[in-house]
């Protein structure tokens, strides 16, 4: 990845200002370059992303594409899109102050993009070097507009590719006129909304859990199952199919086939969910569990369907033992 160019502009709703900035961030302090580098990079693998395409009637894509083909500057374009959000956010019920950080950058595969990051402000305390007459002492001070760290995502943000303009974006409902709505895809970009890869997950992995208790199935087993495919899945393709995990994880059940899939079409999910590679690893390589009886245990989600390493057996009284087979050697943690 490669930044271009940066922009950072203010929006201070205590005193409802948009401070748009005239001038560029400077990279020649790597403290900036820095900051700017991480913010970008820990966004772009976001398994929380949804993606989008602009509306036919969108008038941030007419900018966008000026900006793509050079008719407009970045400044001119970053200075627009703040005055737009600005505005925007000062409709909402409650706008929090906040900074808006505006990137030109090529991603790894050279693909030009332009980064709209929203970021929020937080309350802070530091010190003050404070001097009465030749007494040097030193004063606790708040401050009221500290930027997230580089280990914090943004909460709201989009990522417009410049050369097929399709778009990916996280934001957060904010309400306007009472009403909750996603302030960067319904008002400033104008653009669909698809699930996102995390989502459609977490949506799976519930049915699969209810489907499995509902019929008497074991709910650990079914969301191994289903870790396991999406990280099989994941290997061999960058998209996976909720209907085929279903279809995986109660094989030799019909009426929990028939189930599963009468409540994945009530969900609406896709037939076929973008997922990264990265993001499935993390989370399908490894199952946790909880026992009332407050043991945990963490295993590879592959090991459920293999008895030679740990076995779920169901007591004729009701309870549930774990047998963990082959050990070799215990470390403590």
């Amino acid at each position: 990845m490669m930044i271009q160019q940066a922009v950072l502009h203010v929006f201070d709703f205590h005193t409802n200002m948009c401070i748009v900035s005239q001038k560029e961030l400077d990279f020649s302090s790597d403290v900036i370059y820095e900051y700017v580098n991480k913010r970008v990079s820990r966004i772009l693998h976001d398994a929380g992303q949804k993606k989008g395409i602009f509306y036919a009637t969108s008038r941030y894509q007419q900018a966008v594409q000026k900006l793509a083909a050079g008719e407009m500057s970045f400044a001119d374009a970053a200075a627009e899109t703040a005055r737009s959000l600005f505005d925007i956010l000062s409709h909402c019920d409650e706008p929090a102050s906040q900074d808006l950080l505006v990137v030109d950058f090529r991603d790894d595969d050279d693909q030009r993009q332009l980064a709209i990051l929203l970021l929020d402000h937080k309350m802070a305390y530091t010190h003050q070097i404070l001097d009465d007459d030749g007494a040097v002492y030193n004063q606790l001070i708040q401050h009221q507009a500290i930027l997230p760290g580089t280990t914090q995502k943004a909460s709201a943000y989009a990522i417009v590719n410049l050369q097929d303009f399709s778009i990916r974006f996280v934001d957060i409902k904010r309400k306007m006129d009472g009403e909750e709505l996603y302030i960067l895809p319904d008002k400033l970009l104008q653009c669909t909304m698809t699930v996102s890869a995390k989502e459609a997950v977490g949506v799976v992995s519930k049915i699969a859990e209810k489907v499995a208790d509902e019929y008497g199935g074991s709910t650990v087993e079914a969301l191994s199952k289903a870790k396991h495919y999406l990280v099989e899945q994941t290997e061999q393709a960058d998209t996976f199919s909720p209907q085929q995990l279903g279809d995986m994880i109660f094989a030799e059940s019909e009426p929990m086939r028939q189930e599963f899939t009468a409540q994945l079409q009530e969900a609406k999910l896709p037939d076929d969910v973008a997922i990264g590679r990265e993001f499935a690893q993390k989370t399908g390589r490894s199952h946790k569990i909880k026992t009332d009886t407050g043991i945990e245990i963490i295993f590879p989600s592959e090991y459920i369907e293999n008895t030679d390493y740990i076995q779920f057996i169901n007591n004729p009284d009701g309870t549930i033992s774990i047998e963990l087979k082959g050990i070799g050697k215990i470390i403590n943690k």
